[in-house]
């Protein structure tokens, strides 16, 4: 079996691949995460969307997230045979659809919360709590993401 060779070594050592390589780690293990919660990573996305800021039009969550409309569609649809989002007629405007979470869809966030919580406690396990704090901090700095409450 062929075995992908390593990056160029000029390229090894600059942040951005290392921020790269680190990011794809951790979107793997939480897609993993998920995964066995039943969600896909848009999925979660929409749903954490939709508990946090519901109810609210459909266009308005697509834009929330940045995802195309055609895209929001199929998510929701999967979302709502799960049982986990309602789509009604929004009341204020009947030609829009209204997203609201479902019992059920915010025990599936609690769950994946604690997942993604786990898999990121797997990503910077070779990090001790003083230098997980740190590199958190520098993180925020470097992003120009400000966390919130």
């Amino acid at each position: 079996m062929a075995t992908t060779p390593p990056a160029p070594s000029t390229i090894r050592t600059l942040p951005s691949w290392l921020l790269g390589r680190a990011a794809a780690r951790g979107r793997g293990l939480v897609a993993e995460a998920l995964a066995r919660e039943g969600l896909k990573m848009w999925h979660h996305v929409v749903l954490c969307a939709v508990a946090d800021l519901g109810p609210l039009a459909q266009a308005e969550l697509g834009r929330s997230v940045s995802l195309d409309p055609k895209d929001m569609v199929g998510v929701l649809n999967d979302l709502q045979a799960d049982g986990l989002i309602e789509r009604a007629p929004d009341p204020t405007d009947r030609r829009k659809n209204a997203i609201t979470i479902t019992a059920r869809g915010r025990r599936t966030v609690r769950r994946c919360a604690e997942a993604a919580e786990q898999a990121n406690a797997e990503l910077l396990a070779p990090l001790s709590a003083a230098e997980r704090e740190q590199f958190l901090a520098l993180l925020v700095r470097v992003s120009g993401v400000e966390p919130q409450d």
